[in-house]
Order: C-alpha cells, then structure tokens, then sequence
C-alpha cells in the first residue's frame, strides 16, 4: 500500500470515528485509548483505574461535543480488556441500579403521554407569572417539596419536557422559510432578527431548568424515599419513613432554606444573577408566540382535544398517588402510565409509541456504561484508603469528615455506591461495640448530607443533574458541563457550608 493511500485511509477512518466531533477531542479519545495499556502495565491497575476515572468525566463534560456513550463507553470496554472489573461484577452493579435505568426508560416515555396536560397547565402559569423573581422561586419550593415524596428524576423529566415543547414552538416560528432544524448547537435556520430573543430565551430556560436541577437535591435529601441512596442508610439504621425526617432535620431543613434564600439572591440582585448565569427573562417577543400559541389551541380545540386532557389529568392524578403511596418501582409506574395513557388515547401505533422512548434510551445505556467504571472503582477498592483515613478520626472531626469525603467522591461517582460502602464500613463497627448508637446515627446522617448536597459540584455528582445533562434540551438552550458546574457553584456553596458546620457541630 502507498503512503497516498494510507493516508486517504486514514483521513477516511478519522472522518468516521465519532462522526462530527471536532478533530481534537476524537485525537484525545485515542490518545487516551492507546497511553491507558502502557499506564496499566507500568504505574499499575489502581492509577490506572484513577486515569480512566478521569478520563471518563472529561467525556461527561464534553457532552455537547459528543454524546459520551461512545468515548465513555470505549473506555469502559477497555476497562473490561485490561482486567480492571469483569462482566458479572458490571452485572451486578447494573441490578443494583435497575430500578433508576426502569425510570429513565419507562417514566420519561410516561411523561409523553402527558405532554399536551402539562403544556396548557405551564404554558397558564408561565404567562400568568410576569415576575422573573417569583416564578424561579416558586419552581424550586414546588419542585425541593414534590422531590421530597416523589422521584427527583421523574419531576426533573416533566420540566425537560415542558422546556423543550416552549423551546421548539418558539423554535418553529422564528426559522427561515424552507429551511429546517439541523444539529441542535446549529442557529443557521434561525431568522437572525429573532438571535437575541432566542439566546434570552435559552438563558431564561437555563436558570429554570437549573434552578429546578438543584431544588430536588435540597428538596430529596429530606425524606427517606427522597433520594435512592437515602433508603439504602435508611434500610442500616432501621430509620422509617417519620423517623428519617425526624433525625435529619436538624441539617436537612436549614440546607433546605439555604437554598431557597440563594434562589431569591441570584434572581433579585439581578447582576449577581448574572454572573453565575441566572437572571435571564423572558423576552416579550417569545411571551406573544407562546401566548399566541395557546390562544391558537383554545381556539382550534375540539371535543376530542378535550377529552385528551381529561384522560391525561386522570393519568397523572393515578400517577401522583402510586409515586406517593410508593406502590411499585418508579419504572414500573412510568410503564403503568405508558398502559394506560396509550390505550385510552388510541396510541397503538408502534412507531408512534417509540418516539416516546427516543429521550430515555441514550441516556439509559450510558447509565449502564457508567455502572461499568463503578464496577472498576468497587473492584480496585479505590475508595477504601480514604474511607479508611476518615474512620480512624475521632469524633466531631469524623463526622464532619464523613460528610466532606462523601461529598467528594459522590461528585466523582454514583451516590448509592458510596452510601453503600460507607455503611457497610460503620454498621459491623456499631455490632460490635466499638461505635455508640449516637455517633452511629451522626455518621449515618453525614452519609445522607454528604451524598446528597456538596455532590451538586458536578452533573455527574447527582442523577437529576446528569441526565438533565444528557436531555435532548440541553444542546438546543447550551446547557454543557462546565456552564452547569459554574451555574449549581453559588448552591453548592451556601448549601454545602450550612451542613458543614451543622455537622461540624452535631455532636
């Protein structure tokens, strides 16, 4: 072969390889492929599992230069390769987290089927609130308390859904005449009179999407059916559902309002706001189409339109009371909505259906990749020697340790996981006597804490936030890992540090 040649080959191959990602991040991504076997053979499996760890949230934080099944799963197959984890432990890690992947699958598809009930019941109150200020607040009261009961991922989904209907009617008004919507980070077929309104627009669904985001990490780490990490601590101390609320509130109530008065500071000193990316307002402009939007609905609305909403509200009243009586597994409520929604709306089409699950797949499968690094990291025990560090402090300084090193690794990792490991170390030791039920029950409510609030630092640290990360909405408002990081940083300060010194001092 000549060099012509294998160079023409090559250009094919790198043309090819992850489609239209930028040259460089596809060079980083076989970059990385190649150097991990010399790192695995010469610094040894542990660093190893440290580099891949890293390079695995690098990809998280380029999801809107590429969707990080690919490069992310890449690494978790060569995690498998090079002997880091093995199938069966990938394996069991995926049942430990069935019952989220259930949820992405089968709610978010749920939510579909209820998309014309929640956008004429927003769409009211988006324009009936005028203030900025308000209408944020109001967004994470209603969302930290509905968290507290019911799914933070399942809530989250119903605001990814109703920012993406208001994202693409306004979408479809202002785009050139015969053009139409390509890649979502494309403005090309958007009327450049209408570019300003439209990056207002994307700014104001930001600050809502994410004050939403961060309202059910202070609002689920409440209860015990708030977060699943909490039933797994629940489920060590034999703490019910009344008896969780009741420990934890001397630190989960406070937080709670730490947050609320954070949203009123980044919304009502506006230059404040700004600067970490809230503060945007609708624009009059988007206002009239939406309004004209919903007029044009009420006008053209049939009998049949108005049976629709009726069947949907009836659907989300049953939905409402099996979330909150807890009848079954979240996913397997969301596939009950899907039932009964689609049967009673007449939706039997099955291509029609499977537009329903085009949003939870992706990111489904990349929670599966996912589970395969958290298999590295359970397998190198690469948490152990810190959890090791902070068990052999004494008293108030463990506590608040517990609470700090939980926070840092559920930023970097999947917060059941580390729950897990960490009661698992600290129950034997109260069976055994060498714990007091007292600084038992602080360090369990510094694991609650601790996965639950400074995790908020990045997307991967909090379900809700990934997968708000990897939603189809995400690209179209610019919503990436970096601007995410820095618009949850004034959250994550207040929050973090009024249960820090609440632990500091619990004892």
């Amino acid at each position: 072969m000549s060099t012509a040649t294998a160079t023409h080959n090559s250009g094919s191959f790198m043309e090819m390889f992850l489609g239209p990602t930028p040259m460089w991040y596809k060079q980083a991504v076989i970059a990385a492929l190649v150097l991990n076997v010399p790192a695995y053979f010469i610094l040894g499996p542990l660093v190893t599992s440290w580099i891949i760890l890293f390079e695995f949230i690098f990809t998280l934080a380029m999801a809107l230069k590429c969707f990080p099944l690919q490069p992310g799963g890449l690494l978790a197959l060569q995690v498998l390769a090079l002997g880091l984890t093995d199938t069966y432990h990938v394996y069991d890690e995926v049942l430990h987290g069935l019952p989220v992947i259930l949820l992405v699958i089968f709610m978010v598809a749920g939510v579909h089927f209820l998309r014309e009930m929640l956008f004429k019941f927003i769409n009211k109150v988006l324009l009936g609130i005028k203030s900025r200020v308000m209408m944020n607040f109001a967004t994470v009261v209603v969302v930290s308390v509905l968290s507290a009961f019911l799914d933070a991922l399942t809530i989250l989904a119903v605001l990814i859904a109703l920012s993406t209907t208001f994202y693409l009617v306004y979408e479809k008004v202002i785009t050139k005449v015969g053009h139409e919507p390509g890649l979502p980070s494309d403005d090309s077929h958007i009327e450049e009179t209408h570019l300003q309104d439209l990056e207002e627009f994307r700014g104001y669904l930001r600050g809502l999407l994410m004050h939403g985001a961060v309202a059910t990490a202070i609002g689920g780490v409440s209860t015990l059916v708030g977060e699943p990490e909490n039933i797994v601590i629940g489920g060590h101390t034999g703490w019910d559902f009344v008896t969780f609320f009741l420990v934890n509130a001397p630190a989960t109530m406070p937080t709670l309002l730490s947050g609320f008065i954070m949203c009123i500071l980044l919304e009502y000193f506006r230059p404040f706001g700004k600067f970490f990316g809230y503060g945007a307002e609708l624009p009059e402009n988007v206002r009239k189409v939406l309004a004209a939007e919903d007029q044009r609905i009420q006008e053209s609305e049939t009998d049949r339109d108005r049976l629709i909403i009726k069947i949907q509200i009836c659907v989300s009243v049953l939905m409402v009371i099996a979330l909150s009586l807890h009848l079954a597994e979240i996913g397997l409520i969301g596939l009950g909505v899907i039932i009964l929604a689609s049967s009673l709306l007449g939706e039997t089409n099955e291509h029609n259906l499977g537009k329903a699950f085009v949003e939870g797949l992706p990111f489904a499968s990349l929670l599966v990749v996912f589970f395969a690094i958290v298999a590295m990291i359970n397998d190198q025990a690469m948490f152990t020697p810190v959890m090791e560090w902070v068990l052999s402090m004494d008293g108030r300084m463990q506590v608040f340790m517990v609470f700090l090193t939980n926070g840092a690794l559920s930023a970097i990792s999947d917060n059941v996981f580390v729950a897990t490991i960490y009661m698992d170390q600290i129950t034997p030791l109260l069976e055994a006597g060498v714990l007091s039920r007292e600084l038992y029950e602080a360090q369990a409510t510094a694991v609650v804490m601790g996965t639950g609030i400074p995790s908020m630092s990045t997307p991967n640290g909090q379900a809700a936030f990934l997968f708000l990360l990897m939603s189809g909405i995400a690209p179209r408002i610019r919503l990436g890992y970096i601007r995410m990081v820095f618009m949850a940083l004034p959250y994550f300060i207040i929050t973090t540090i009024t249960a820090g010194v609440i632990m500091y001092n619990w004892l």
